[in-house]
């Protein structure tokens, strides 16, 4: 057999050397950063519905509890390493001006638990497009909520928000359950979306404002379809 030339040969061991740099990645096969998963395939969850809420209605301890709870959940999923933020918008109170959900969870993109893109962005999150949805929309433990025409129905998700995701402007009408802290009937009414895009109401296609709830208290979001679930993502 004839001895390999040393142009051929070297070539040959650039080549394989190519080959294996690009095996093994950017990352070195550890923990991945940014979007990127552990492995370096799938994105990090940065987008839920909550699998369950605090259990006092639309009282959720305010923005700053509901916050916290986003964390909680987000943490005993094993994605406690960063910040959440609860999809709410507050109204005008005591000197404090008026809070847009669309303003509290950055610029996007946003991935679901399965690491499935439901937005590039905050424009494309309130437009028609997004990837949300009954299969889009799945908990911090990637499971799907259960909607219309199923049994518990419970597609309500409290946001508070107007379609475009900011904070109804000052009326006579509480649509946040006196910002999130009331649990009590006859104590206002908290704007809903219909995480399945299905329903009644106005705007019965709408992710984050489909209609008014019946009352505040646990019984009454049931009453129409909730159970007093919500949003959470982590801005970027």
């Amino acid at each position: 057999m004839p001895t390999p030339r040393p142009a051929l040969l070297a070539l040959v061991l650039t080549c394989v050397a190519a080959a294996c740099a690009a095996g093994t990645g950017t990352a070195g096969g550890g923990a991945a950063t940014g979007t990127a998963a552990a492995g370096g395939g799938q994105p990090r969850m940065t987008f839920f519905v909550t699998s369950a809420g605090p259990g006092n209605g639309a009282n959720l301890g305010g923005l700053a509890g509901a916050d916290a709870h986003c964390q909680t959940l987000a943490r005993a999923a094993g994605a406690g390493d960063r910040t959440w933020r609860a999809y709410l918008s507050a109204g005008a109170a005591d000197g404090q001006p008026a809070v847009n959900a669309r303003d509290r969870i950055g610029s996007g993109p946003w991935h679901n638990a399965r690491g499935v893109q439901v937005a590039a962005n905050v424009a494309d999150l309130h437009g028609e497009t997004n990837g949300l949805g009954k299969q889009g929309t799945l908990t911090e433990r990637g499971d799907t909520v259960t909607g219309r025409g199923d049994t518990p129905n419970r597609h309500d998700i409290l946001t508070g928000s107007q379609p475009d995701g900011t904070a109804f402007p000052a009326d006579t009408a509480d649509h946040t359950c006196r910002n999130w802290t009331s649990g009590a009937d006859a104590m206002g009414s908290a704007q809903v979306g219909h995480h399945d895009k299905q329903g009644g109401g106005q705007r019965p296609n709408s992710w984050n404002s489909a209609h008014g709830s019946r009352g505040c208290s646990q019984a009454n979001l049931r009453g129409t379809g909730g159970d007093g679930l919500y949003y959470c993502f982590a801005p970027r």
